[in-house]
């Protein structure tokens, strides 16, 4: 007989489920979904439902009745076991005969215990003895050993905690530039490691629990800020019982269709665990300009502080009357709005270089994030200002984010776009630095844990905005596909805006020598690199290119416009 229980998983900390340790069960209730009505009565009543009406099997009733009698049983065990008050989450999945149930632990071992014996308990479902079940999972628990707390680590620091689906791993190296501008030791973590005061001390993907820890383990740091990615959350936790500054910079398509995430509105909901445990008398960064992230405030103990491109939004209105503060642009200045005050102007957006001039409409919102985060945490304001006029898209500041190069009179962007909105804000810098009558040549890619319509959708726009397109594949990264499979998906794509021709190369760096060699003066190369970033360095300097300076990328984009 198939176990019921498919998955069980220790969370650290705050979570989707709860702001504390918590563990998660994917349960198959595949048997009580098909169990005669009458033996589904029966285990309501030995959990104590007396009045349940559990509906025909295999219907929506009876599904409902299974969520309401699987969070039941969690409660009765634990009871019996000697655990009272309880809290219990239930949530459908895609899969209608499978359900997530999530509750708080204190002692490792024994809540991993109650999780096994309610799975044990459906597992014997349809045996005669279902109220000797009930009772036996409950007297395993209690025998079971206590084991350890959780681990999750109460600050000491300041902690500033970046999430969103684009633009979070340039904001936080903007928030810790700015803090290190004025002084501050500072370590961070992201999707690349651990820097310690601007040095990469562990290099990997630190954008889980792991890597809150790791910086605030580290003697002598002054501020922390992390870099809260989906799949953390989701598979450990938060590492952290707390946040004094949160910034959400958007939520849109990625990931989706893993870990249980299908949708949108899903994913900000996992995103807005983030400002859900930033402290009372905090912080919370959101993007006014997003409706689902500037939702999130309702889910927030702390202060609002929304950031705007448009200074007369209704998120930002909304805010200031209710005691909160906004970041925007007027006039092209970046400016803090108090209300019953008049604008704060910081600093010109020309003077941002991250922003090309203001023509990066994504790099304004990650400048108006960071700003706001790094005011927020009580870095003065002189050297916020200093900290944007300093930030520089090279491969020292922000690696793998809209680094611009010249290779003689052709440009070259290089940016990790891994989704669709990360792919629009590439070409939309590329078109800022294209003179007229110059070209975009693009080399697209993907990896492999992406859905097909994403991949597809990527060839699609690929096509749709660039003069010429290529393929450059990610091989390390494939986690199940073939590389002709993502051909057949970005070809598809392209094909619907009427591109047949879309040749394919084994690398980044192969696809990146491909385009330039077909590239004129005047032309603007892009990459989508993940694979192999410091190859594509390498390869870019090897054929005498050059980082643009703040100053090269203002004649850029003054030529183009």
């Amino acid at each position: 007989m198939t176990s019921s229980l498919v998955e069980l998983r220790v969370l650290e900390g705050p979570n989707l489920y709860f702001p504390r340790a918590a563990i998660k069960l994917t349960l198959d209730v595949s048997s009580l979904a098909a169990a005669p009505e009458e033996t589904a009565v029966r285990f309501a009543r030995r959990i104590g439902l007396r009045n349940a009406r559990p509906g025909a099997a295999e219907t929506g009733f009876r599904q409902r009745f299974a969520a309401r009698a699987v969070a039941r049983l969690v409660r009765a065990v634990a009871a019996e076991s000697g655990t009272s008050r309880l809290a219990v989450r239930v949530r459908p999945t895609s899969d209608p005969h499978q359900l997530v149930v999530a509750f708080p632990w204190r002692r490792r071992e024994r809540a991993q215990a109650m999780g096994r014996a309610v799975a044990e308990v459906l597992d014997a479902l349809l045996s005669d003895d279902i109220d000797a079940a009930v009772s036996h999972a409950a007297a395993t628990v209690a025998a079971s050993e206590a084991g350890a707390a959780p681990h999750t680590i109460v600050p000491r620091i300041p902690v500033v905690a970046v999430t969103g689906t684009n633009g979070k791993t340039t904001t936080s190296r903007m928030i810790a530039h700015i803090a290190r501008t004025g002084g501050k030791l500072v370590g961070w973590s992201n999707t690349d490691g651990i820097y310690i005061d601007g040095e990469q001390v562990e290099s990997g993907d630190y954008s889980g629990p792991s890597g809150a820890g790791r910086v605030l383990a580290h003697p002598g740091v002054e501020l922390a800020v992390t870099e809260t990615a989906r799949g953390g959350i989701l598979l450990k936790g938060i590492g952290l019982t707390r946040n004094d500054v949160s910034v959400v910079t958007n939520v849109t398509a990625d990931h989706l269709g893993l870990q249980g995430i299908d949708t949108v509105d899903q994913l900000a909901e996992v995103k807005g665990v983030v400002p859900r445990i930033t402290r009372p008398g905090g912080w919370a960064v959101l993007n006014g300009d997003d409706p689902r992230v500037y939702a999130m405030r309702t889910t927030t103990k702390a202060q609002p502080w929304v950031f705007s491109r448009d200074p007369d939004s209704p998120a930002v209105r909304e805010v200031l009357n209710a005691g909160g503060r906004a970041t925007t642009v007027i006039d092209g200045w970046i400016c803090v709005l108090r209300a019953h005050a008049d604008a704060d102007p910081l600093v010109e957006l020309v003077d941002v270089p991250m922003t090309l001039a203001g023509l990066s409409r994504f790099n304004v919102e990650n400048t108006l994030a960071a700003a706001s985060a790094a005011l927020a945490i009580g870095i003065p304001r002189e050297v916020v200002v200093e900290g944007l006029r300093t930030f520089l898209p090279d491969a020292e500041h922000n690696p793998g984010r809209m680094n611009i190069f010249s290779i003689g009179e052709v440009s070259v962007v290089v940016d990790l776009a891994h989704n669709e909105a990360g792919l629009e804000a590439l070409i939309e810098i590329m078109n800022g630095i294209r003179r007229s009558g110059s070209r975009l040549l693009l080399g697209l890619g993907a990896v492999g844990d992406r859905t097909d319509d994403l991949i597809d959708k990527l060839g699609e726009i690929g096509a749709r905005d660039a003069d010429e397109v290529a393929i450059g594949h990610k091989s390390q990264y494939l986690r199940g596909r073939t590389t002709e499979g993502i051909e057949e998906l970005m070809r598809a794509g392209a094909a619907r805006v009427g591109v047949e021709d879309v040749p394919a190369y084994p690398t980044e760096v192969a696809c990146l020598s491909a385009l330039m060699s077909h590239a004129q003066p005047g032309d603007v190369v892009g990459l989508m690199c993940h694979a192999d970033r410091q190859g594509v360095y390498d390869w870019i300097a090897a054929a005498g290119g050059t980082a643009d300076d703040p100053e090269t990328l203002k004649l850029k984009v003054r030529a183009a416009h």
